[in-house]
């Protein structure tokens, strides 16, 4: 097709944009002197069919509101079996065109230069790096200052040879500025889940963090990372976000890789929680998966608790993390997520200052809010780039569905089917080539990459032979398709349709050549009725060292390298490591479990501040909970070689197991009135629990007690009860007639009637509570001076909490 077809000139204009590195520099700079290029993006328009939003932009959170300055992650994504090939991301101020730099707003930050980077004409634009299919990509973007006022995200797509520009809907998202009077977290509104039963989900993650992948200041002793703790919850509880405040439970995993704390919070939250999530810790931080199997948790959710949050220490650190925050598994057609795979990047908890790994302690005084950690934040941090570049991330994390439960009521098909329904033949359009390009014929169709019903892929190719006019672009010359293995078209009504393999399990031993196996489930019988015989199960050889062999040993990692023998010039160093498995037969291991090497050191004439190298740190300075440990180092440079300023000590925390607590109570309270005003009656008295038993303490002893009181003997002289009572009428008669006569009648005097019992002091474990009768009229000629308030006083409560 040449350039009189009736192809749409923004069309062309999107599509030039999008392979802008098939031209040389100087002919890009030709096509585009004419017209800003930004500008020329934006025009760029595309048909598309309305009501089915399979494409989406989404930021994290789906906050209304930005705050000034702070960064946010955004994703564009495809909904399966959609896909797209190119994209261009952009951020506008709102009501302007994009045609110059001032009305751009905010900046964008590469997370995988693999998959995204600058537009090398546009450069406040994203873009992908090479065209193929994808599902999906991520950046951050960091706000605009204050006073830029609303901001709109826009972005386009290349599916096939079809283009989506929108202005409105799924791929457009606005942004205003956060009032400056609101100082509390970005609101995150969260919708309502509409599925059915309940699904579970495993939880495996992978860390990524090790000297090959993050080689600045590899903490190469210690590093590790915290037990895994979490939770499915409603959207009522939040365990931590981005632009909050850190509980103390999320500061003792950040800081100490505590869980016991953020287990203790979440349990609290029984009726916002439905799963607690927890996996064990890893030491050392990466080992290969046939060594050491990534840690897993499984989890449920439902229609309340549709949200799951995690959190593990990057140790040693300051207080970084990575994690989850409420991921929500429910989808907004009514059904359950089934797979979420997620790169994490580490996270600051804004509790302490220190800007290494291994940096001592700076409490964060105020505390500060929750951040993702960036390349620029500090010169002297390990994730520092002076480009700003992204930074390489530590760890992913999948969650896979791996059953559901009860009626579901999820209105279309899941991931699977999707899957299927991708397969069928694709309509081919017309060939558009340009007749500017020539090609070559396409090679056959690769095998597909799967030889299973999982999802794969094949491909097909072609040569660019001559590209006559410069202006023109020229499409791929790799086309894929996807695919799945043999028997698995549900083009017949006798296939049948099956989940996704759930993830292999561990190797079945330790050193040499064992099995694992991993399964799947018959998702949708045939049609027709008749038997599914596709394999459920699949099992496969593995490998654990693979020199293993009868006489051979396994042994752990090798260890860090000790300090140099010499504070300047040439020294040795050495390193270990330790044998976990003696060979089977019974012999010596050959292994060696020391290495030694050359160091070279500053050369001694130039160095003004020689040290010893740091001792063994201390005892923790308790035996059980928080304390603190130290470690020192001596100058050994004479003194006329110059001032030295290297710290000499330092201080870091540890965390021993927790402490017993025993329970603590308040004094006794004062014994009570009597209960009876004559005879035999009692007394009570009661304290107040002030620290529930924690931990293995001592448990609470009785919180009420009770004693017999006698105060006098009752009157039982009908001659003296008769005088009494003659002289009561008389004091009556003598009273006015419009008297009140409501309240008990004593001796010389009226009384008003009891009060209601007061709420008990306690729910449980002895509490107390009162009434009083307080005198409403005394009479003139009374003799008797027992007239006075009175106060009742019972035990309330008394079962144990």
């Amino acid at each position: 097709m040449g350039l009189s077809s009736p192809f749409p000139r923004a069309l062309l204009t999107l599509a030039l944009a999008l392979t802008v590195l098939a031209f040389p520099d100087e002919t890009l700079d030709k096509v585009l002197k004419s017209e800003g290029y930004c500008s020329r993006i934006l025009r760029a328009q595309g048909t598309r069919r309305e009501g089915y939003n399979e494409f989406s932009l989404r930021v994290e959170g789906d906050p209304e509101f930005y705050k000034p300055g702070n960064s946010y992650r955004v994703t564009l994504s495809a909904a399966t079996p959609s896909y797209f090939r190119g994209f261009t991301l952009i951020a506008l101020k709102e009501n302007k065109e994009g045609d110059k730099e001032e009305d751009h707003a905010g900046t964008f930050q590469i997370i995988d230069e693999e998959e995204t980077q600058f537009m090398s004409n546009c450069p406040v634009a994203v873009t992908e790096s090479t065209p193929r299919r994808r599902t999906r990509i991520q950046v951050f973007w960091t706000a605009p200052p204050a006073g830029t006022g609303c901001v709109i995200l826009k972005a386009s797509i290349v599916q096939k040879r079809i283009i989506y520009f929108q202005d409105e809907g799924s791929l457009t998202k606005k942004l205003c500025e956060q009032d400056s009077t609101f100082d509390g977290v970005t609101d995150r509104p969260i919708l309502d889940c509409c599925a059915c039963g309940t699904a579970k989900y495993r939880l495996t993650f992978y860390g990524n963090w090790s000297e090959k992948t993050h080689p600045k200041d590899y903490p190469r002793r210690a590093n590790h990372w915290s037990a895994i703790i979490g939770g499915s919850h409603s959207k009522n509880y939040v365990l931590w976000e981005y632009g909050g405040y850190a509980s103390e439970g999320v500061k003792q995993v950040a800081e100490l890789g505590s869980p016991v704390k953020m287990e203790e919070e979440i349990r609290q939250q029984s009726d916002e929680v439905l799963t607690v999530i927890k996996a064990k810790a890893q030491w050392p931080a990466w080992q290969p998966l046939n060594v050491r199997a990534a840690p897993s948790a499984e989890f449920s959710v439902d229609r309340t608790r549709h949200l799951m949050s995690f959190l593990t220490m990057l140790g040693p650190s300051p207080d970084w993390n990575v994690g989850l925050s409420a991921e929500d598994l429910c989808t907004k057609e009514c059904g359950w997520v089934q797979k979420v795979v997620q790169d994490l990047i580490p996270w600051d908890a804004g509790t302490d200052s220190g800007v290494t790994y291994e940096s001592p302690n700076k409490p964060t005084i105020p505390q500060e809010k929750i951040r993702p950690l960036t390349s620029l934040d500090h010169p002297q941090s390990p994730f520092y780039d002076p480009e700003g570049g992204s930074i390489t991330q530590v760890a992913r994390v999948v969650i896979e569905r791996i059953a559901r439960k009860g009626e579901q009521c999820n209105i279309v098909p899941d991931n699977i089917d999707d899957i299927v329904a991708d397969l069928a033949p694709e309509e081919k359009d017309e060939d558009d080539t340009p007749e500017t390009c020539i090609y070559s014929n396409w090679s056959p169709w690769s095998a597909c990459s799967s030889s299973t019903c999982d999802k794969g892929k094949r491909m097909r190719q072609r040569m660019l032979k001559a590209q006559l006019d410069l202006s023109v672009p020229c499409p791929d010359t790799q086309d894929f398709q996807p695919c799945m293995g043999p028997g698995c078209s549900d083009e017949d009504g006798s296939t049948c349709t099956m989940s996704e393999w759930i993830t292999w399990s561990p190797c079945s031993i330790s050193c040499g050549i064992g099995m694992r196996s991993r399964e799947r489930y018959v998702k949708q019988f045939p049609e027709d009725g008749s038997i599914c015989n596709v394999p459920t199960e699949e099992t496969e050889k593995c490998t654990v060292n693979e020199e293993c062999s009868p006489s051979s040993c396994l042994t752990t990692e090798w260890g860090e390298w000790d300090e140099c023998s010499a504070t300047c010039g040439m020294g040795m160093r050495k390193r270990h490591r330790m044998i976990k498995m003696s060979p089977a037969d019974g012999s010596m291991c050959k292994a060696e479990t020391s290495e030694v090497e050359k160091c070279m050191m500053p050369e001694c004439h130039t160095i003004p501040c020689l040290l010893s190298a740091w001792s063994e740190w201390s005892d923790c300075s308790v035996t059980c909970g928080k304390g603190m440990r130290t470690r020192q180092r001596m100058l050994k440079s004479l003194a006329e070689l110059g001032d030295c300023n290297e710290e000499l000590e330092q201080l870091e925390k540890c965390m021993l197991p927790e402490c017993p607590i025993d329970c603590e109570l308040t004094e006794w309270s004062q014994w009570s009135e009597c209960n009876k005003s004559c005879g035999k009656g009692h007394m009570i008295r009661t304290r107040m629990i002030k620290m529930e038993p924690q931990f293995g303490g001592a448990l609470c002893p009785e919180t009420v007690q009770r004693k017999k009181c006698r105060i006098r003997k009752c009157l039982r002289n009908p001659l003296i009860q008769k005088m009494r009572w003659r002289e009561v009428r008389e004091n009556r008669r003598s009273e006015p007639l419009k008297e009140e006569s409501d309240g008990e009648q004593y001796p010389g005097c009226r009384m008003r009637p009891w009060t209601a019992w007061s709420e008990c002091t306690k729910l449980c474990g002895g509490g107390i509570q009162e009434r009083y009768m307080t005198v409403k009229k005394r009479f003139k000629s009374s003799q008797f001076t027992s007239c006075k308030d009175k106060k009742e006083i019972r035990a309330c409560n008394v079962h144990p909490c």
